[in-house]
């Protein structure tokens, strides 16, 4: 899938988007909107952008992982042509090393911004709202061109992937 990024000035404008979306098939799960006005969403009854949308967790998980598992690999295969140590020793030490990988990613993942909308925080700190729309290839060119007839206000921003990366740098690119 992808996610269309748009900005819109105002809340009422972001109601307007979204029953407009909704009216066209568009699901709360495939809307979210990130904004500084987090009791406005609420009160608007908008769907707001949740923690794995709003936190890089899920790209640092990712990393976590695949060091886990090369550090598992590291500390494993040594042991295994020790013979007392079986593949039963090994591939614990092979899930435990993964899972704290996982684990320490996470844990630097939660406390950093998504690298995918990073470069929408000035916007969104001056009190502008960012509305993440995930479309499939094949229904984007519908609405783009309702949001361009219906609410010229919302300027589209970008597009990218729904997918994350874990080697992707802040805006994207691949190291």
């Amino acid at each position: 899938m992808k996610r269309l990024y748009y900005l819109t000035p105002t809340i009422t404008s972001a109601e307007a988007i979204s029953e407009d979306l909704h009216d066209e098939g568009v699901t709360d799960w495939n809307f979210h909107i990130l904004s500084k006005d987090e009791a406005g969403l609420y009160n608007h009854h908008l769907h707001s952008a949740n923690m794995l949308q709003r936190t890089d967790l899920v790209r640092y998980i990712e990393r976590g992982l695949i060091v886990g598992i090369l550090m598992g690999a590291c500390f494993a295969i040594p042991l295994y042509f020790l013979e007392e140590f079986t593949f039963q020793v090994w591939l614990v030490i092979t899930t435990f090393c993964l899972l704290f990988g996982a684990w320490c990613g996470g844990i630097g993942g939660i406390t950093r911004q998504n690298y995918k909308i990073e470069r929408f925080q000035p916007d969104i700190d001056s009190g502008k709202h960012l509305l993440m729309i995930d479309v499939h290839p094949y229904d984007e060119d519908v609405i783009k061109r309702i949001m361009a007839i219906r609410h010229p206000e919302a300027r589209l921003q970008g597009q990218d992937s729904t997918h994350t990366n874990p080697f992707s740098a802040p805006l994207g690119t691949t190291h």
